[in-house]
């Protein structure tokens, strides 16, 4: 069972996005806040796997709270997945939250379909990097930083099987569509994310994928390569042709 719990100003909303999620048989909602402090307060409280965050909040926005959630410096602690529910106009927001180590976003005007698949890749422990507006949303992030004068490095350590399988994480694609393209399975699979995130020093597949746009390993608006291709179904999973 999935436990959630839902960090928004508007009880309207929270209910909607409530009543979306206990339709399904392994989601639940262990409670709901009305502001990033009540959050952070029940989240730590409550211990849910995912918290469905608000951008702008009173007292305490999302951005903030996201962050006291997944300080790293609260090693031993439970650290729940957030998945950030956003709209086009707060990128900069949304830039933040993914430095903070958000695990998603999603548009609030979504299918509900889609928001309980969102929740499902969060608490899986993938980043859902997969809709068009978390990928525009990471091109624009990287596009506006530097580019990481130590990326180079840290990538010599990389095998050049992992050094793809970063590449296909950063065009969105989950560990089974990986493994489909490199032709590989997908536990070989597991295993090589889990070695890319160790050495590189990374905590989740969302700072993989920021690290591979800034090194350069990826650039914004690219194509899907590998060897082997991108197979149909992935390509139509990323909005490519």
């Amino acid at each position: 069972m999935i436990r959630t719990l839902i960090v928004d100003d508007q009880a309207m909303i929270r209910a909607g996005i409530r009543a979306i999620l206990e339709s399904q048989d392994d989601i639940t909602v262990l409670g709901e806040a009305e502001n990033g402090r009540l959050g952070v307060e029940r989240c730590r409280s409550l211990r849910p796997d995912v918290v469905l965050m608000d951008v702008r909040m009173p007292v305490l926005d999302g951005l903030a709270a996201t962050t006291a959630l997944l300080d790293p410096s609260r090693v031993g602690t439970h650290v729940p997945r957030v998945l950030m529910l956003t709209t086009f106009d707060l990128d900069d927001y949304v830039y933040a939250a993914l430095e903070a180590g958000a695990s998603g976003f999603l548009l609030k005007d979504s299918e509900p379909g889609e928001l309980q698949r969102a929740v499902r890749v969060v608490a899986a422990g993938e980043a859902l990097l997969g809709p068009s507006i978390t990928r525009r949303l990471i091109e624009n992030f990287v596009s506006a930083r530097p580019r990481r004068s130590a990326g180079d490095t840290a990538l010599h350590a990389l095998t050049d099987r992992e050094r793809e399988v970063l590449r296909l994480m950063a065009f969105g694609m989950s560990n089974a569509e990986i493994a489909a393209t490199l032709f590989i399975s997908e536990q070989t699979t597991k295993t090589h994310v889990s070695r890319i995130l160790q050495k590189l020093g990374l905590r989740d597949r969302v700072q993989a994928v920021v690290f591979g746009y800034e090194t350069g390993l990826v650039t914004p608006g690219g194509a899907v390569t590998a060897s082997g291709g991108a197979s149909r179904g992935s390509k139509r999973a990323l909005g490519l042709r």
